[in-house]
């Protein structure tokens, strides 16, 4: 029950979902390390760096998709409790996550430059996307009720929540005092 032996694309889920956040996560720790030698966000947002940071997200999130249809209910969940929580959890989370997407826009939660904001959803949390994608994962995770899925979903989140550390340097230098007055305002996450 929980984790069992893997198939061939289920290894390949692991192993991709695993590789894209120790390459997230090695990105935002150099990041965080080295601010002035940032790779994320990015000193100019090209559509390489771009497509890197999405492909290596996005590959996260399919990894925990996958793994989760393939063990699909291995901690033998009841099914009120998968289907009563998971997808209320997945469609709040998608409910921020594009809400967050149509008030910064697609530039912004790609690393270019944008107006600060600091209204709506982000009145609350000065991250409401990376809470959210958080809450999707974890959503997914309840729902599937699976070991490996979890894992990855774990693995996921770490790396979400790693990711304001290594744009925090970057906001308050390219909106001081605004970004300043906002941090004392608003809490990172939640």
């Amino acid at each position: 029950m929980g984790m069992t032996m893997l198939s061939n694309i289920e290894t390949l889920a692991v192993l991709g979902g695993g590789i894209a956040g120790c390459y997230l996560l090695a990105a935002f720790g150099w990041s965080i390390a080295f601010p002035e030698r940032r790779i994320w966000p990015p000193k100019k947002a090209t559509t390489g760096i771009k497509l890197r940071v999405w492909l290596a997200t996005i590959s996260i999130f399919a990894a925990t998709l996958v793994l989760g249809i393939a063990n699909w209910n291995s901690f033998d969940w009841p099914a009120f409790v998968r289907w009563g929580i998971g997808p209320t959890l997945m469609i709040a989370g998608n409910v921020v996550v594009w809400m967050g997407v149509r008030k910064i826009g697609f530039g912004a939660t790609s690393g270019e430059v944008a107006e600060l904001k600091a209204d709506g959803l982000y009145r609350y949390s000065r991250n409401p996307q990376y809470v959210a994608d958080m809450v999707i994962l974890v959503g997914w995770a309840v729902l599937s009720a699976s070991g490996w899925a979890a894992f990855i979903a774990a693995f996921g989140v770490l790396v979400l929540a790693a990711a304001p550390f290594a744009e925090e340097p970057w906001l308050e230098d390219t909106y001081g005092a605004d970004f300043r007055t906002y941090k004392a305002k608003v809490r990172r996450y939640l």
